[in-house]
């Protein structure tokens, strides 16, 4: 019995709460303090009311009616003055605000607290002059960081050529394999510019289909020794794959797909300590985002140094960089420099393209990188 009055109690207050709610929207028209209408319509019947109340007194104290007729006019124009005063006020602050953001300066706030509509467009115009503020602010992140990543391939082969020029080093394979290691550095950043292009235009179309994961991830992890082999990459870092269960089938765009692993591979790779291992795992999709058949969930763990959980939301944003720079526990640390910032963008892109979700999960070592992809139900129209 008490159960059933305290569910009962706790649903009527909610019902008053959310009829007091309705009402209260249902009133904002009327109210002066939240609507300009109002405020507008309360000036006129106050200038109304103020000049029968004089034209009352006039009568009644035989007063000229010219001067009672003269000082309601001032006593109108001076409350209207009042009235407009603070209504315009925020107009006024946009539009110094609007020509300073015309010139290059997007620092610039309206004040905020109002209730009525000029509140509210004070708070979106301070919202556009944030999106804008954080835009620029990309923009020239963009080009400074795009400008550090294209000088350092560039003088590092343009030092191998003029070596070869000035006949300090022969063009033997090895100098060639060094400026062709520049080169392919170059090639990579460039793919990841375009990809990113392709991003921001949404021009590229997915070509979704089953397959078996075990044998796909296994050629991506082939790949990547390759790469380990021709001198890319560390060679002391083992990969390991653990697909279950072993006849496991995905569905999805294999090319995206690929792209993804290779990228959070090659991450991972990179700030494994001396020796490491990384694992790539690959089981049925769980949770919320899989919601179809052939969903997948892959997971790519390494020992190294992991990521603060504060900086696990930006590590997927562009040029932001991957991983901490301390020193991994029980061994010694390997720095993360020379990435370009942009695979982990680029991967939860295309995670995101498939209507999936990739994230930095909790590990007890190293960085877990996790990523679910929906299945046959859960592919964008």
């Amino acid at each position: 019995m008490v159960r059933w009055l305290s569910r009962w109690w706790r649903a009527a207050t909610s019902a008053c709460a959310q009829g007091w709610q309705r009402l209260w929207e249902g009133l904002r028209p009327l109210d002066p303090y939240r609507s300009v209408k109002a405020a507008l319509g309360a000036l006129v019947i106050v200038s109304v009311v103020i000049t029968t109340l004089l034209a009352l007194f006039a009568v009644q104290s035989a007063t000229e009616l010219r001067v009672i007729t003269i000082i309601s006019i001032v006593a109108s124009l001076l409350i209207t003055q009042f009235v407009a005063q603070s209504l315009t006020a925020p107009l006024d602050e946009m539009t110094d605000a609007a020509k300073a953001m015309a010139g290059g300066d997007y620092s610039r706030r309206v004040r905020g607290g109002r209730r009525d509509e000029f509140g509210e467009l004070a708070e979106n115009f301070n919202r556009m002059a944030a999106d804008l503020q954080a835009v620029d602010q990309h923009r020239k992140e963009l080009v400074a960081n795009v400008s550090h990543e294209l000088r350092t391939p560039i003088a590092a082969l343009r030092a191998v050529l003029e070596n070869v020029v000035d006949g300090v080093s022969q063009a033997d394979p090895e100098t060639m394999r060094t400026a062709l290691s520049q080169t392919e550095r170059l090639g990579r950043l460039v793919d990841h510019l375009l990809d990113l292009s392709r991003l921001d235009n949404g021009v590229v179309p997915l070509h979704s289909r089953r397959f078996e994961v075990w044998p796909y991830l296994a050629g991506v992890l082939k790949e990547a020794n390759m790469s380990k082999r021709s001198g890319r990459a560390r060679k002391d870092v083992h990969l390991h794959l653990d697909v279950s269960p072993p006849e496991l089938t995905a569905y999805a765009d294999p090319e995206r797909l690929h792209q993804v692993v290779a990228n959070l591979i090659d991450n991972a790779v990179k700030h494994s300590p001396q020796h490491g291992r990384v694992t790539v795992r690959a089981r049925p999709g769980s949770g919320p985002v899989a919601t179809g058949e052939g969903s997948l969930e892959v997971e790519v763990l390494d020992e190294g140094p992991g990521i603060p959980e504060s900086e696990r939301q930006r590590v997927f944003d562009r040029f932001s960089g991957t991983h901490s720079t301390e020193p991994a526990k029980g061994g010694k640390g390997v720095s993360p420099g020379g990435g370009t910032g942009l695979g982990l963008a680029i991967a939860r892109w295309a995670v995101e393209l498939h209507g999936g979700r990739i994230r930095v999960a909790e590990s007890p070592r190293g960085c877990r990188i996790q990523l679910t992809l929906p299945g046959t139900k859960g592919q964008p129209s």
